[in-house]
């Protein structure tokens, strides 16, 4: 009966350890990737890959997403103020 609960705490043990290790490996693999995504996307736009600098990227994309919604909608002139403003926030960041 001990060597019954041995083998099955080992047996336990090897497979939370398999588990753990595939895990590490995993989120290591993805920390990798997204780290050489944005490596990749901040070099190939020339602006500093800080967390504030990808912050006032998505800012700018996000008023050019507003811009279209606006044009797709026939409202010019709301189209022209958030193009202008899309614009002028990725030009902080692109010069």
């Amino acid at each position: 009966m001990q060597d019954f609960f041995s083998w099955l705490g080992r047996t336990l043990g090897e497979i939370i350890r398999f588990v753990v290790d595939l895990l590490l490996v995993f989120f290591h693999s993805l920390g990798a990737s997204v780290r050489n995504f944005f490596d990749a996307l901040t070099s190939a736009l020339g602006i500093p890959p800080t967390l504030i600098s990808l912050g006032v990227l998505l800012l700018g994309l996000w008023l050019l997403y507003l811009a279209l919604r606006a044009l797709l909608r026939r409202r010019l002139v709301a189209t022209l103020i958030w193009a202008v403003l899309g614009v002028t926030v990725l030009s902080w960041l692109i010069y």
